[in-house]
């Protein structure tokens, strides 16, 4: 049966005939938000980075199902690491990756994600050794790099832009959460959406693709607000969406506000309407990266008990099928 919203997985198989699977890397970048000694940084962000666990080696011993630990999920403070020694751990991770994907998927085809921290937040210089280090492990078919707007320069396109010669498509993966301006400062992005949008024109001027990442069930927000920030997604013309529902991480500033009653986070039930209520106001040419946070359950506060991601989708897609449903039935042309 024909997916009701334009998936990721479909969108790739489409464009270059087959599966593309992404090999993550940690060229140990830090975050203009955060202070010298860890701390700081957005209100739900407990230092990782948005790393995925199998770039945090010390975290190998856990499992998807293994209990919370607050130890785990203290503020992060990235010790200086020399370029060279950054080149050599992107190196290896590509490797790592790649043979890690063949063995398992039997595919050749692969993206070149910097996925953790802020990419971008680097001298020039810095930037095109550790993207240059990447992109000689290949081929690859896409190079995404997720970064925040405010990190955004007309150096930093230059230099992205350079690369559409060496790989079909650049992707830059974007942070705007909600368009919200009160909820950002709560939040304490120290970015607004007018970096946001500044940020995606700078970038589609120069051919370069975004992909939003948004948040839905930020404190305070319900269907208005979802509206409000699809209609901005669709305004700016960003070609992909990441969703994620508000999820906890110990150490954090929202772990605080959780334990004392302040927020709560959403059922899967709810995240599921909420984010079929999202999928109608988008744009249906947008592509739908992700629709739920996968945060190791090691770090995660709440909510502990959440379909998998292969439930929730499933889910999403009977109620849309059910209710004759589709993304962008509620688009504003």
């Amino acid at each position: 049966m024909e997916s009701p919203y334009r998936s990721y997985s479909e969108h790739l198989r489409r464009t270059y005939g087959q599966a593309v699977y992404r090999i993550g890397v940690d060229a140990h970048f830090s975050c203009p938000n955060r202070q010298g000694d860890g701390s700081g940084g957005c209100a739900y962000c407990d230092g990782t980075g948005s790393a995925s666990t199998y770039l945090r080696h010390r975290e190998s011993r856990f499992k998807h199902d293994s209990a919370f630990q607050d130890a785990v999920s203290a503020h992060a403070q990235r010790e200086p690491m020399e370029l060279a020694a950054r080149i050599a751990l992107v190196e290896k991770q590509v490797a790592r990756g790649k043979q890690f994907i063949s063995n398992r998927y039997h595919s050749q085809l692969y993206s070149l994600y910097f996925q953790a921290y802020t990419n971008t937040y680097d001298s020039i210089g810095a930037l095109k050794a550790l993207y240059d280090a990447g992109l000689e492990q290949g081929p690859f078919v896409e190079l995404i790099v997720s970064t925040r707007s405010d990190c955004i320069d007309d150096e930093v396109v230059a230099l992205l832009g350079s690369y559409q010669n060496r790989v079909k498509r650049v992707w830059v993966e974007l942070g705007l959460q909600t368009a919200d301006e009160q909820t950002l400062s709560l939040l304490e992005r120290n970015e607004g959406v007018k970096h946001y949008i500044s940020a995606v024109n700078s970038l589609h001027s120069a051919g370069i693709g975004v992909c939003t990442h948004v948040i839905l069930g930020l404190p305070g927000e319900g269907k208005d607000a979802y509206m409000r920030t699809a209609q901005l997604v669709n305004q700016v013309h960003s070609e992909a969406v990441k969703i994620h529902n508000l999820h906890v991480c110990g150490g954090t500033r929202l772990d605080g506000w959780y334990r004392q009653g302040e927020v709560s986070v959403a059922s899967m039930r709810r995240h599921v309407q909420q984010s079929i209520l999202f999928l109608r106001c988008l744009n249906p040419s947008i592509v739908i990266e992700r629709m739920m946070c996968e945060t190791p359950s090691h770090r995660l506060v709440s909510p502990r008990h959440f379909a998998d991601k292969h439930q929730f989708l499933e889910a999403v897609r009977a109620e849309m099928h059910e209710k004759g449903y589709r993304q962008g039935d509620n688009y504003a042309w």
